[in-house]
């Protein structure tokens, strides 16, 4: 044996200034993966604990959400959310009890008449047909001017107004309550009675306003 054996491990070992025995300790790889995988849940839990502080704090998820009447359902009540009340029909007079008069105010002959007849042909009752007043004679730049008194029921004006789109609305001091239809230099013809049945249909079931968000 060399005295440069190391004690204890006879002649198998020795040193010849080339090569030695390893004595340093093997790594510890569990160590190591534990350590990583503990690192990684702690940091999942603290994102975690983290989103869980935000919704608190803002509110997600606790407040309960409108029903009908816009009213919030008590926490805890666990009622869903009901859908919104229709909106109840309203009442409107029928064409045949508004008194339309019309009136040209443009250079086109004969118009008058022809919506005259078309509005009799939808259900209106007719009154005077022909040029218009001074006042308004080559004066309307618009499609219409629809002519009252401050005292005509607004919904008569709403009814008329479905048979035509872009006109404007204007009293006088008559006393009666038929309303003058005054064509504007604009107008071309009647809105297609389908789309004027819908926009009617629409005034007389108007659709259920939106529940507001709690």
């Amino acid at each position: 044996m060399s005295m440069l054996t190391p004690p204890g491990m006879g002649g198998k070992y020795r040193v010849t200034g080339a090569a030695y025995p390893r004595l340093s300790r093997r790594p510890r790889r569990r160590r190591i993966v534990f350590a990583v995988l503990g690192a990684v849940l702690g940091i999942a839990l603290l994102g975690y604990g983290s989103l869980q502080l935000i919704q608190v704090f803002r509110g997600d998820g606790d407040e309960p959400r409108a029903t009908a009447g816009g009213k919030c359902p008590d926490k805890g009540s666990g009622a869903a959310s009901a859908a919104p009340a229709a909106a109840p029909a309203v009442v409107l007079p029928q064409p045949a009890d508004i008194t339309v008069n019309v009136y040209n105010a443009t250079q086109r002959a004969g118009l008058a008449k022809a919506v005259g007849d078309e509005l009799k042909a939808r259900g209106f009752t007719v009154g005077q047909v022909g040029n218009a007043p001074a006042d308004f004679d080559k004066k309307v730049p618009g499609t219409g001017i629809l002519l009252g008194s401050p005292k005509t029921d607004k919904a008569a004006y709403s009814v008329l107004g479905t048979q035509l789109a872009g006109d404007t609305l204007q009293s006088d001091a008559r006393e009666g309550a038929d309303i003058d239809l005054i064509l504007g230099d604009a107008f071309t013809e009647l809105s297609p009675k389908a789309t004027a049945d819908q926009e009617l249909a629409l005034l007389a079931n108007p659709k259920p306003a939106a529940a507001p968000a709690c």
